[in-house]
């Protein structure tokens, strides 16, 4: 994170960034003490800590997951981003192009000074869920 003024939707993209990069330590960085991480099933991770996990576990089983950012919404310290999603799942370490998804998604993300204290995303998980079919995994 650089010194300029970091408003909520620059602080939102600098968290695409670390996503995208798959660096965990820029996420830790970017995230409040508290930070909720709520997955588009309602399920959450709360603490930075819980959530550095889930990530490190996310990049290990996609590791090429990045998100495209079609466009941006702010309101106050709320960032609606929209966009894309897409990735592979890894079977025994290596990405198995059977299994490459792409999905429309649409992240909410409240921003408390610097750094995020809320990441929640809106994505319909069907197509992941038959990438996962397509190479055998439950």
């Amino acid at each position: 994170m650089n010194n300029d003024i970091m408003t909520p939707e620059r602080v939102a993209g600098e968290f695409v960034a670390a996503v995208n990069s798959h660096q965990v330590e820029s996420l830790s960085a970017l995230m409040t003490d508290g930070h909720v991480f709520v997955d588009s099933d309602g399920s959450r991770k709360v603490g930075r800590q819980a959530v550095c996990e889930a990530w490190a576990g996310y990049f290990t089983m996609v590791p090429d997951y990045r998100i495209f950012i079609e466009e941006t919404l702010v309101r106050d310290d709320t960032v609606v981003i929209l966009g894309r999603a897409q990735g592979s799942f890894a079977q025994d370490g290596a990405v198995d192009a059977e299994s490459h998804w792409s999905v429309p998604v649409a992240w909410r993300v409240v921003v408390d000074g610097a750094r995020v204290a809320a990441w929640q995303l809106y994505v319909n998980p069907e197509v992941m869920r038959q990438a996962l079919a397509r190479i055998g995994s439950p």
